[in-house]
């Protein structure tokens, strides 16, 4: 019977966590649990944003999660955003070295060709990584937009979207419309090169990016969602699927 693949999983920075009160790292057992029931071995990022070291951790992991969290710097995407939409974007507590390991640690999986599954704040700093904007605030941005800052719903479907056919997702989930979570208040503006929307809700928001066909091949797993498929999963098949999919794929590249 082939190893279980070993997927690093990036988590967020608390101010304090329970320990001495200490800066502290802080992960959904959510996501671990999606991992563990699709057959991966989750392993938590160190705290580094030493880049020999984020490397190696993606030499030797099988795939990497990126998860969500915290906004991003905004200088990273728009150094002339408004003050008035700045001053609706939170920092993450340690001064931003969440932003830079995670920059970091998407290079590496490009440069060493690892399985990727970015979820909310990953999917929307990989298409940071890759050249792109976001939208830092929904509701001072796209006035008339849906409510996407559900989080008294976070484990329930809120909104349905409909799926590009033929797409990684479409495939894997075996649906044309999709029901998601949400609980964001930023998206994606528009996809980087190389990546391409196979997922939008009826306001325009990216829910869901994968690379464009003529660079695919190039990967050998990439999927961003802006929602929450782990909050999802126990419940949901076609969000189980999503992990298995995922967690195939790093053992494959094993």
């Amino acid at each position: 019977m082939a190893k279980p693949p070993l997927i690093i999983v990036s988590p967020s920075i608390e101010k304090r966590g329970v320990e001495f009160h200490d800066l502290s790292v802080s992960l959904s057992v959510k996501y671990e649990n999606a991992v563990l029931e699709a057959g991966g071995i989750p392993v938590t990022t160190p705290i580094t944003t030493d880049r020999q070291m984020l490397a190696e951790i993606v030499r030797r992991a099988d795939g990497v999660l990126l998860t969500g969290g915290d906004d991003i710097n905004p200088d990273l995407y728009d150094k002339n955003l408004p003050r008035a939409v700045r001053k609706a974007v939170g920092l993450t507590p340690d001064g931003g070295g969440r932003d830079l390991r995670e920059l970091v640690l998407i290079d590496e999986i490009f440069r060493q060709h690892k399985p990727l599954l970015a979820i909310c704040r990953g999917h929307q700093l990989l298409n940071i990584a890759l050249g792109g904007r976001l939208i830092a605030d929904i509701r001072r941005q796209m006035p008339g937009a849906l409510n996407h800052w559900r989080m008294d719903k976070a484990g329930e479907l809120v909104h349905e979207v409909p799926l590009t056919s033929g797409s990684l997702l479409a495939k894997m989930v075996g649906k044309r419309i999709l029901g998601v979570n949400s609980s964001h208040h930023q998206a994606i503006l528009k996809p980087a090169e190389p990546l391409m929307a196979v997922a939008r809700t009826r306001d325009g928001i990216v829910e869901a990016m994968e690379l464009k066909p003529d660079t695919a091949r190039a990967m050998p797993f990439l999927l961003s969602v802006q929602f929450h498929p782990e909050r999802l999963s126990e419940r949901y098949a076609e969000h189980r699927a999503i992990f298995r999919r995922f967690v195939e794929a790093c053992r494959r590249r094993r």
